[in-house]
């Protein structure tokens, strides 16, 4: 049986990228009878770049209710935040002295700092470097080394923490024995990337996104933002340069997708082709919306769930962070 492992940071509001991109395809292979998987929030990695603690607790709240609204079956799944699995931060440390800075010192998101400081002219490289930034490979590490994950489903950008995770596997089974098997990075070429209301890649970074729960009034008047070009009605419309068809095509059924081009090729308008998006959305959506709403109205339900999760977790993680501490010589004296 295969373990898949995948961790959502707790710093915003899910939108409808996050929705097509990860949340969805993530819960539909969950269902697969051969996959053991582990989801958490990953409310520790959102400490390095968030000092906003109101945020933080409000997006693991929303977040948490989105994968069980959307139908995660925590029966099946293991579903558990971060923080609740103590034997993980220790493996960090236990990983952390098995780590060469040499390593850390070629991440990305280190050297994207000091690429930025040195660009403004700073004294300093390092400056707004904290030690969370630096090592924050290895606590991934820690998360997916802590439940031998085999895949590990990441976005491109993401590839290179997965290869410094299995350097760090490897050095440590290297010293102390075989203990942790080497993840595989799993990239889903196939995945739908959504553009947002500017046609750009839909990112809370670029305030180009449409939240995912939404009335159904503010989802309407979100969809009719997306750019379009100038073309009249009537006029043909080219399907593969359009970011409304290409949001469409990723909830529509092939028989659909067809429908709409063929649309677009007799001159639909935009205000139509718009319309016909924002039901489509709704409708997948309408019923998953009831069940969040009932859920942030009832946190203890939440709250329920990911300690549930945690239990799970940690009658995993608890004999083998022992197992690991006693092979590298921490252990009871006899």
């Amino acid at each position: 049986m295969s373990t898949v492992l995948t961790g959502i940071t707790t710093t915003g509001s899910p939108h409808l990228g996050n929705y097509v991109g990860a949340i969805k395809p993530a819960i539909i292979s969950s269902q697969e009878t051969d996959m053991k998987s582990y989801f958490f929030l990953a409310d520790h990695h959102a400490l390095i770049k968030c000092w906003e603690p109101d945020r933080i607790a409000q997006s693991t709240k929303e977040i948490a209710a989105t994968w069980l609204a959307l139908g995660l079956d925590t029966d099946r799944a293991v579903f558990y935040r971060q923080s609740d699995v103590p034997e993980i931060p220790e493996l960090t440390w236990l990983l952390t002295c098995m780590t060469s800075k040499g390593l850390m010192n070629r991440s990305h998101a280190y050297k994207a700092q000091v690429q930025e400081n040195t660009e403004q002219g700073e004294d300093d490289p390092d400056k707004g470097v904290t030690m969370g930034l630096f090592s924050y490979p290895v606590l991934m590490s820690a998360d997916i080394l802590m439940f031998n994950a085999s895949q590990v489903p990441v976005g491109k950008d993401q590839t290179q923490h997965l290869e410094m995770a299995r350097d760090i596997a490897a050095r440590f089974n290297h010293h102390f024995g075989e203990h942790f098997v080497m993840p595989q990075t799993v990239v889903n070429d196939n995945v739908a990337v959504l553009p947002g209301l500017d046609g750009r890649k839909m990112s809370k970074s670029y305030n180009n996104t449409i939240p995912l729960w939404l009335p159904e009034k503010q989802l309407r008047k979100h969809i009719m933002k997306i750019k379009t070009n100038s073309l009249e009605p009537g006029e043909p419309k080219d399907p593969n340069d359009s970011f409304v068809f290409d949001i469409y095509k990723a909830f529509a059924t092939e028989q659909q997708v067809n429908e709409m081009k063929a649309e677009f090729v007799n001159g639909i308008a935009w205000g139509t082709a718009k319309q016909m998006l924002f039901e489509m959305i709704n409708t997948e959506l309408q019923e998953a919306r009831e069940k969040y709403q009932e859920l942030m109205s009832n946190p203890d339900i939440i709250e329920a769930e990911l300690q549930k999760g945690a239990v799970k977790a940690r009658a995993y993680a608890t004999p083998f962070l022992a197992k690991l501490k006693a092979a590298v010589g921490i252990r009871p004296i006899k």
